[in-house]
This record gives structure tokens, sequence and C-alpha cells, in this order.
């Protein structure tokens, strides 16, 4: 006899993560406000420098580095990982505006979003140092991934 325990099985990115990660993720974010556009800046730069194809997206901004634009849409990225960590279990609701802007109006590719994410972890290790501790690199990349997934549910 086969019985399916799938009803068990959580679907939601953000329950791969423990609490203590959790913990983790949400005040690791919410001390980089500050450097917000130099880490969000800095991640684009090294995304259109590693994966020039993902320019075409950013083709009516100046995104030499350390422009306006550069500086402006990296903070707002920034700023909507930190917003996404304050509360992991509502990470669905908090992007649904920008799951259907990057869907159905910006068009962004999926695999673009996994790209970028770790173009976010080389920003941060190099901006953080030695605080950017392999638990914190862990659980930021589960993060990103569960980020970037809920990103993309809008595509199916």
């Amino acid at each position: 006899m086969f019985v399916c325990f799938c009803s068990r099985i959580s679907h939601s990115p953000a329950a791969m993560l423990s609490k203590m990660e959790k913990e983790l993720i949400a005040d690791l974010w919410a001390q980089l406000v500050p450097v917000a556009e130099d880490i969000g800046s800095d991640a684009l730069n090294r995304m259109f420098t590693t994966f020039p194809g993902t320019k075409t997206y950013f083709s009516h901004l100046d995104i030499s580095p350390g422009s306006e634009h550069m500086l402006s849409h990296g903070k707002k990225i920034i700023l909507a990982i930190v917003e996404g960590a304050q509360d992991i279990s509502q990470l669905a609701v908090s992007l649904d505006h920008l799951q259907t802007i990057h869907a159905y109006q910006l068009r962004i590719h999926p695999p673009n979003f996994k790209l970028f994410s770790h173009c976010i972890l080389v920003a941060l290790a190099c901006h953080m140092g030695d605080d950017f501790t392999p638990a914190a690199h862990a659980a930021v990349d589960k993060y990103l991934s569960a980020f970037a997934a809920v990103l993309s549910e809008k595509y199916r």
C-alpha cells in the first residue's frame, strides 16, 4: 500500500531556514541598510561584468560603475531584500508587487535572479570581510535562493 506524505512537506522556500538562520539573516541585513547603495551597486556591477547578457534589461539606464542609476537601483534591490528578511515567512506577500513587475512588465529571465544572488554573496564577502562568517554565508545563500524562487513564482 502506498501512502503519500506530500501534504506534510512544506513548499515554502523559507521553510528551509532554521529559526537561528532567520534571526541571523534579519540582523545581518538590518545592519547593511546604511551601505545598501554600495553593496547593491557592487553586486550589479559584478553581474554586468561577469554575465554581460544581463545588461540588456538595463539598456535605457547608465549602468557604468558609480553612476546614479547603479547606486539607486542597487539600493532599491538591497532594501527589498532587507524588507523580505524582516519576516521571511511572509516573503511571498512582501514580494508580490515585485513578482508582478519582474514577470509581466520587465520580463526578467528567472535564472538571472540566481546569477545576481551569487554576485550579492561576493559583494557581501568583500564588504563584510571576516564578519561574513561561513554560517552567515550559508544562511544568506539559502535566503537569497528563497528570495529568487519567490520572485520567480509568477512565471509559472
